[in-house]
C-alpha cells in the first residue's frame, strides 16, 4: 500500500434505489408513501468510506434508465468515482422497498430480476486500477449469478496479484440464490485470497456449513442458526484458509474479532435507540476499512466501526444517512463512558 494510490478503496457489488416507508410503525400493506434513497451493500460502503475521508471508487452496474441516473447523480455528488460504472442496456437498476417497524421489524422486498449490477463482466473489471488501489471490497451476493460471479472472481485474482488488501462482506441475501449450498461454495472458494472477513453470525455459519448441514438445509432455513453449524468451528475454518481477521457483527452488542492463534475479542457497541437497522452493517464496514487505512489496530478500528453502525440505526436511510468523520468523532466523544 502506498500513499500515492489513486484510491484508498474500490468496492464492487450491489446498487439500487431504496424506497423506505415514511409511515413509521405501519405494516407494509398500510404504507402510504416512501422516501427515495440510494442503497446496495458495496454502494453504501463506498459512500460511507468517502464521507469518512477516503478516496473511493465503485464498480456496479446500472440500467439505461432513470433509476440509473438517480444512483449516478447521488454518487457524483458524494464524490465517489463513477467512471467504472457501466450502463447495461436491456437491464434494470435494482430496487428495494422497506417497511420501517422499529425496534425489530424491517420487512423488505428486493426487485432484482434482470438487475444491472449482476451483469458486470470481466471486461468491466479490467478497467479497475488495482495497481493504484489500497483496499478492494466485494459482497457475497456478487456470486449469486453470472456474469457477476466470474467478474468478481477475476477482480479478486487481479487485486491479489497487485498486493491489494481484500475485504469480503459476506452479504447473505438468501432469496438471491437458487441453492443455499451454492452460497457457501462460492464464499469458501475465495477465502484463500481474502484478508478481512466481515459478516453476521448467521452469515458466517451459512458460509461454512458442514456437510451434514448441507444435506438437510432448505432454502427457507438458510438463516436459521440451528441448521448452519457452530460459530467457533466456522471461524476456525475461515482463519485456516488465510484471512488475518474476521469481524462478526452482533448488533447492539457490537462485534467480536477473531484472529489466528488469538483469543476472540469482544468490542462493545454503543447504546442507541433503534430507528432502522438496514445499512448499519455497511456503515460498520466503512468504518472498519477506514480504521485499517489509518493503520489502527483491529480493536480500535472495530470500536470506530461500531460507532458508525450505531449512528446509522438511529436514521432513516443507508448511504444517504451514513455519517461523516466529524460526526463519528463527536458521537464517540459524547459517549466516552462506553469506551
Amino acid at each position: 500500500m502506498t500513499s500515492t494510490a489513486a484510491f484508498d478503496l474500490i468496492t464492487m457489488g450491489r446498487s439500487s434505489i431504496d424506497l423506505y416507508s415514511n409511515d413509521i410503525g405501519s405494516p407494509f400493506e398500510e404504507i402510504k408513501s416512501f422516501a427515495a434513497y440510494v442503497g446496495g451493500s458495496s454502494t453504501n460502503i463506498a459512500v460511507g468510506a468517502q464521507r469518512l475521508g477516503l478516496r473511493t471508487a465503485l464498480l456496479t452496474g446500472v440500467g439505461s434508465d432513470l433509476v440509473g441516473d438517480f444512483i449516478l447523480h447521488f454518487l457524483r455528488k458524494e464524490g465517489v468515482e463513477t467512471k467504472y460504472i457501466p450502463r447495461k442496456p436491456g437491464t434494470r437498476s435494482g430496487a428495494v422497498l422497506l417497511s420501517v417497524e422499529p425496534p425489530d421489524r424491517f420487512p423488505l422486498v428486493f426487485y432484482r430480476d434482470n438487475a444491472a449490477d449482476i451483469q458486470v463482466t470481466i471486461d468491466d473489471v479490467r478497467a479497475l486500477p488495482f495497481d493504484r488501489c489500497r483496499v478492494f471490497q466485494f459482497g457475497g451476493t456478487n456470486f449469486s449469478k453470472e456474469p457477476s460471479r466470474s467478474a468478481t472472481l477475476y477482480a479478486i485474482e487481479q487485486a491479489h496479484q497487485a498486493g491489494v488488501t481484500i475485504v469480503m462482506d459476506v452479504d447473505l441475501r438468501a432469496d438471491q440464490w437458487h441453492d443455499p449450498r451454492a452460497f457457501g461454495l462460492a464464499i469458501r472458494s475465495v477465502l484463500p485470497r481474502v484478508d478481512i472477513v466481515i459478516g453476521t453470525e448467521e452469515e458466517i455459519k451459512a458460509a461454512m456449513m458442514t456437510e451434514a448441514d448441507q444435506l438437510r438445509v432448505t432454502h427457507s432455513q438458510i438463516s436459521a442458526p440451528e441448521v448452519t453449524g457452530d460459530l467457533d468451528a466456522a471461524i476456525a475454518a475461515i482463519l485456516r484458509m488465510r484471512p488475518r481477521v474476521a469481524a462478526v457483527k452482533r448488533g447492539a452488542r457490537g462485534c467480536t474479532l477473531y484472529q489466528p492463534d488469538t483469543a476472540p475479542q469482544d468490542v462493545p457497541g454503543f447504546p442507541v435507540e433503534v430507528f432502522n437497522v438496514l445499512g448499519a452493517g455497511d456503515a460498520f464496514a466503512s468504518g472498519f476499512i477506514y480504521g485499517y487505512i489509518q493503520g489502527w489496530d483491529w480493536c480500535r478500528a472495530a470500536r470506530f466501526a461500531n460507532a458508525c453502525g450505531a449512528m446509522v440505526v438511529t436514521r432513516h436511510a443507508c448511504a444517504n444517512h451514513t455519517p461523516y468523520l466529524d460526526e463519528v468523532e463527536k458521537f464517540m466523544r459524547e459517549r466516552a463512558e462506553f469506551m
